[in-house]
């Protein structure tokens, strides 16, 4: 790279410093081993208790585990029951299973633009976008940041829709000082290595519905229940009943025993975040060249990604030039995320390029800088380092 070449070709890190990773302590392995000696590998009762602290942290009546947040987000659509016909809105700024969940019940994705400030899904355009088939909303909390629930909820209250937040980004955010999760008909979360815990693949659903809350445990395993009170008729301590066709999306207790561990950290690795992002707030305050993240103050953002926006009217190159600069000084970057449309198979859905504005200006000027609990201030200096390096150099 030339900038290298410039500096001497000496790397800010001797190391690749990843955008995002877990964090797995002993306790964490223990409580795994145990589990892996106990009764139970697949669902058992260590899911039961995984559900109930993670209800309990996010102050929700009921959480339902399943495989991954894609499948949470599946398992919503089928509880609210969106179907071939319906359409769902959601922001195209946000990973494809946001959209995707919409198409696995045959309705049609919506798209509406975002606020240029918060990068959420705008609540006007959001409106302007509802028709007579609109049956659901599907906000994302993108980075961490919660959308403007209050507003949401309002509108879909006005024209009788259901909402499923997508929080795959907000586990230990919170809106107007509640608890993300409780809040919305549905709220999903994603357990990915990289977000706040991690069960290693893994999803949840929370809601204060108990109508709700049956479905979703019932969509989780195959339609089937063992539940006397919901059989039709009972033939024996055998007998199970398929009453609706349902997926294989259940979560092991192996895992439920990870993500009951991971749990007891999570206010300390939301903090951890928390401080992190301070740190590149105040180091990247008052160059013009970078567009720090906007909070509103009605939201607790728990930092699941920290985006720059380039100020590209001062720079003399690209976000590409950049990405790759910072990429060569050992700096994992990444970029979130491509407008969901933009995607080969959404263009062969027809949809095209020019529906959201804001989204596809935005898209062309972020770049995500690394963020997650482990690292230390050395790793945060580093990252800051090296943005203020490339960009001292690329600026005009």
């Amino acid at each position: 790279m030339e900038i290298l070449a410039i500096e001497g070709g000496k790397p800010v890190r001797e190391k690749l410093l990843p955008y995002g990773r877990q964090w797995v302590n002993d306790e964490d392995i223990d409580a795994v081993v145990k589990a892996l000696k106990g009764d139970f590998l697949t669902t058992g009762p260590t899911i039961t208790e995984f559900e109930a602290d993670f209800a309990g942290k996010v102050n929700a009546k009921y959480a339902v585990a399943v495989s991954n947040g894609t499948a949470a987000l599946h398992a919503a659509c089928y509880a609210a029951g969106i179907k071939e016909g319906d359409e769902v809105i959601t922001t195209p700024l946000t990973f494809a299973a946001s959209a995707n969940c919409i198409l696995y019940q045959k309705a049609t994705p919506v798209f509406a633009d975002i606020d240029p400030k918060t990068y959420n899904i705008d609540i006007n355009d959001l409106e302007k976008k509802i028709t007579s088939k609109t049956k659901a909303i599907i906000p994302v909390d993108f980075t961490g940041q919660p959308v403007l629930l209050e507003d949401i909820m309002a509108i879909a209250k006005k024209h009788n829709l259901v909402v499923i937040e997508d929080a795959a980004h907000a586990l230990g955010a919170s809106y107007k000082n509640q608890k993300i999760g409780s809040i919305a008909d549905m709220t999903e979360f994603s357990l990915h290595p990289v977000k706040h815990v991690t069960t290693g693949e893994g999803g949840i659903i929370t809601t204060n519905s108990k109508e709700l809350y049956d479905k979703l445990s019932l969509f989780r395993s195959h339609g089937i229940t063992r539940d006397t009170n919901k059989m039709l008729s009972n033939e024996g301590p055998w007998y199970y009943e398929q009453l609706e066709l349902g997926y294989n999306y259940r979560l092991t207790d192996i895992q439920a025993a990870l993500g009951i561990s991971q749990l007891k950290r999570l206010d300390s690795f939301v903090e951890k975040r928390k401080e992190i992002a301070r740190q590149y707030n105040e180091a990247f305050e008052g160059c013009g060249e970078l567009i720090t993240p906007f909070q509103h103050r009605d939201c607790a953002s728990s930092w699941h990604l920290y985006v720059l926006q380039l100020n590209l009217d001062l720079l003399r190159v690209g976000r590409r030039e950049i990405f790759d600069a910072l990429r060569a000084e050992n700096i994992g970057v990444n970029v979130h995320y491509i407008p969901v449309y933009y995607l080969p198979y959404y263009q062969k859905l027809g949809y095209p390029r020019g529906l959201c504005s804001n989204a596809e200006a935005l898209y062309e000027r972020i770049i995500t800088l690394p963020l997650y609990p482990q690292m230390s201030s050395t790793d945060a200096n580093d990252v800051i380092n090296a943005v203020v390096k490339v960009i001292k150099y690329y600026k005009k």
